[in-house]
């Protein structure tokens, strides 16, 4: 009994000493039972397996894989290329649908892009979207960083021969593989890189604004016509489905007759440093770059010209920021249907992109109604005792990819583009006018123009 008792002792870690009880015993068993099994165990995993004959099979842990036959799902598949297929049914008839399937054209077929000038927009933006073209394709760098150049091109898979520097830009001349040029420098060299692309023989696409002043505009539209060349501005505002369905709203009077539009455009830009705030480069401050959106959407979604403008200017003091360039710009701009429309851009306040049309029975807003993805559009209509208030859900598009591919089309099919520079034209004249009121401190009144739609082409089609 006493080796019982000290070995149960070594077990539950107990003084040798300790009479067990029956409580103890228990315990012990309980605990030699645990010991035994695990022994037991560990004895037949140590035992060498017998030598069997028999082959591995081609299940796996979960079973056999299952073998069933290869079907493609129902399509209807049109010969013109340009139709895209028609794939079954999965929605519901009344569920928002996902629209056709994209149609790319051939690779060899899309028109080829010189892109000039390697900033923010175009990293981050412009480039990218070529991979949501359907009729466009990057065939060119134009830039003065070669490092910078050498690495993009390898990304985009753009030839080593094709890289030029803009000592070398008149070259483009000799590269079949180009057909437009996309022209994404500062606003002040706008104007010369148009010209010596027109007279390279390419077709011109040039980010907004235009240029510095009426005069430069005029002169790269007189570059392009002398060369046959087509000219286009990058408004992608005009080619985007949210404000083209608020364009459609205020056309069809939806919402009654519009009596005014308020707009704001503005952000907190720093880096005094920056091209944005040198006026050679620039041309001015906050109006061109960010406050031209207000001006020309209202422009757009009316399909109207202003008569009258009435501007402000301010810019805060000892800011290094606007030693040349203004800081902030309020404008009134009057209608010949009555509308009057309140503006505000700037470079020192927090972001805010939007803007609100009011009509006698509803509202429109945008907002974000500026930026390149995310924007959103409610409006609001009486229904009885209530007011109706529908946030309208439109699936995004690449708004440079949008752009890009109506110019293609306009080059493949030779038409107008529906924003020429006869449109950039127009909002630099505005623009020079809301400048000249806020210096004199007295409203300026323009041509009046009754045409609707007058510096534009033809009406693109929804893509």
């Amino acid at each position: 009994m006493k080796s019982i008792d000290h070995f149960v002792n070594l077990l539950l870690d107990q003084p040798a000493t300790k009479p067990v009880s029956r409580q103890d015993f228990l315990q012990f068993t309980s605990r030699s039972l645990a010991v035994g099994a695990i022994g037991s165990t560990l004895i037949a995993c140590e035992k060498k397996p017998e030598t069997t004959t028999s082959t591995p099979t081609a299940s796996t842990p979960g079973g056999a894989a299952p073998k069933l036959p290869a079907t493609s799902p129902p399509a209807t598949v049109p010969a013109e290329q340009q139709k895209p297929i028609e794939l079954e049914q999965i929605k519901a008839k009344t569920e928002q649908q996902e629209g056709d399937t994209p149609t790319p054209m051939p690779e060899d077929q899309r028109v080829g892009y010189a892109l000039v000038g390697l900033g923010h927009l175009t990293l981050n933006q412009i480039l990218p979207a070529f991979g949501a073209c359907k009729k466009s394709k990057v065939v060119a760098l134009v830039s003065g960083s070669p490092e910078k150049m050498q690495k993009v091109a390898a990304q985009y898979g753009v030839k080593k021969e094709s890289c030029y520097s803009y000592a070398d830009y008149d070259k483009l001349k000799d590269n079949k593989d180009v057909q437009a040029i996309y022209i994404v420098l500062p606003n002040g060299m706008h104007a010369e890189y148009t010209v010596r692309g027109a007279q390279a023989g390419k077709h011109i696409l040039c980010e907004k604004p235009m240029a510095n002043s009426a005069a430069e505009c005029q002169t790269m539209i007189d570059a392009c016509k002398k060369a046959d060349r087509k000219l286009m501005i990058a408004y992608r505002i005009q080619y985007e489905p949210h404000n083209r369905m608020v364009r459609d709203m205020v056309q069809t009077a939806k919402f009654g007759k519009v009596k005014s539009i308020i707009a704001n455009n503005g952000q907190n830009s720093d880096n005094p440093k920056h091209w944005r705030f040198n006026k050679a480069l620039a041309g001015g401050g906050s109006l061109p770059d960010v406050g031209l959106y207000c001006l020309n959407t209202i422009r757009y979604v009316l399909g109207e010209e202003p008569t009258e403008v009435m501007g402000y200017i301010h810019s805060t003091p000892d800011d290094p920021r606007f030693k040349e360039v203004e800081e902030q710009v309020n404008w009134i701009m009057k209608f010949p249907s009555g509308v009057q429309t309140s503006c505000a851009t700037s470079y020192g306040h927090h972001d805010d992109k939007s803007y609100r049309v009011l009509a006698d029975t509803g509202w429109i807003k945008m907002d974000p109604a500026f930026p390149y993805k995310g924007l959103k559009l409610e409006t609001s209509q009486a229904q009885g005792e209530v007011n109706q208030i529908i946030e309208h859900s439109i699936s995004d598009k690449d708004h440079f990819a949008t752009e890009m591919d109506h110019f293609s089309e306009c080059i493949l099919d030779n038409k107008i583009p529906f924003t020429p520079g006869e449109e950039g034209l127009q909002d630099q004249k505005i623009m020079e006018a809301i400048y000249q009121s806020a210096k004199d401190g007295k409203p300026v009144k323009l041509e009046t123009i009754t045409k609707k739609d007058a510096f534009r082409g033809p009406e693109p089609k929804a893509s």
